[in-house]
């Protein structure tokens, strides 16, 4: 019991992780401010709950703000205890062209295969994450 109390109290985070038909994930460049929590860093787009919002509100309100992208075929993926946060992961399957979106937040986007999001030190821990999800493989299993 005392866990899952700890875990209430920590701040909450959502995250998206949007796949293409070709099997690659979509990740963010960090801006590269020195303010910021992993500036230049690649991650998973997302954001911090705010008062009375569910985590499907917070992710939907998160990509509309960041990536002016409205969102309703959401799946919850997991969610994950970590060290400074309890986070909410969604996925969704999307064809998106990212060279027309414009980002409120962030360098730019950008796909990645399983093999080259392996290769790279992701923001927020969310390596773990992203192995995970290639292993489940949520999209192959015939989920629209």
């Amino acid at each position: 019991m005392e866990s899952s109390d700890k875990a209430a109290r920590k701040p909450a985070g959502t995250s998206l992780i949007f796949v293409n038909s070709r099997r690659q994930v979509l990740l963010l460049l960090r801006d590269d401010k020195p303010e910021i929590k992993y500036p230049g860093m690649w991650d998973i787009p997302g954001g911090q709950l705010e008062e009375n919002e569910t985590p499907a509100q917070c992710i939907k309100r998160e990509m509309d703000e960041e990536l002016g992208l409205s969102i309703e075929d959401l799946h919850l993926f997991e969610v994950k205890e970590f060290p400074d946060r309890l986070e909410y992961t969604f996925w969704t399957e999307a064809d998106l062209h990212i060279e027309g979106i414009t980002l409120m937040e962030g360098q730019k986007l950008c796909w990645f295969s399983e093999e080259e999001a392996a290769s790279i030190q992701l923001a927020f821990g969310f390596n773990s994450t992203i192995r995970e999800f290639f292993s489940r493989a949520p999209f192959l299993s015939g989920r629209k």
